[in-house]
């Protein structure tokens, strides 16, 4: 529950705590603080169970911590049923983004090299390919100061 205090963290509330209630009445705090904390988790269970109870049979395996949306996309991946896996695996970012990079650079890579001679023969225009130079300048097809 409390994972992140550390303890210098944990010193410096024993001696607020020290400070605020006095010597004398700090156990007596506690006590009350406990009983609370005790009262508000048998409450919680009761509510759970009644819940569980309420939904019938077919929601006997239910947990409720499965509301929260990122347990509940961590245990549907896990689960697998919709073969999500298998897209994910699909796509290679990284190599998508370094075809992309050299289509923008104008250099041809391994994979649209490839792709690039089957679809010339196609008839289709390939828009990676850089232009070639017939002794113009390097000036770009664009106007920078326009956009």
């Amino acid at each position: 529950m409390f994972n992140d205090i550390g303890p210098l963290e944990l010193v410096t509330l024993v001696v607020l705590a020290v400070l605020v209630f006095g010597p004398d009445k700090l156990p007596k705090v506690i006590q009350d603080v406990m009983r609370t904390v005790k009262k508000i988790r048998e409450f919680s269970e009761t509510a759970k169970q009644d819940i569980r109870s309420e939904l019938g049979p077919e929601f006997k395996d239910f947990e409720f911590e499965d509301l929260n949306p990122k347990t509940f996309i961590r245990k549907q991946l896990d689960n697998d049923e919709l073969g999500l896996k298998e897209i994910r695996n699909g796509f290679d970012i990284k190599k998508e983004m370094a075809e992309v990079t050299d289509a923008v650079h104008g250099r041809e890579s391994d994979s649209s090299a490839s792709s690039s001679s089957s679809s010339s023969s196609g008839g289709r225009i390939d828009m990676t390919k850089k232009p070639d130079d017939d002794g113009k300048d390097d000036r770009p097809v664009f106007d920078a100061d326009a956009t």
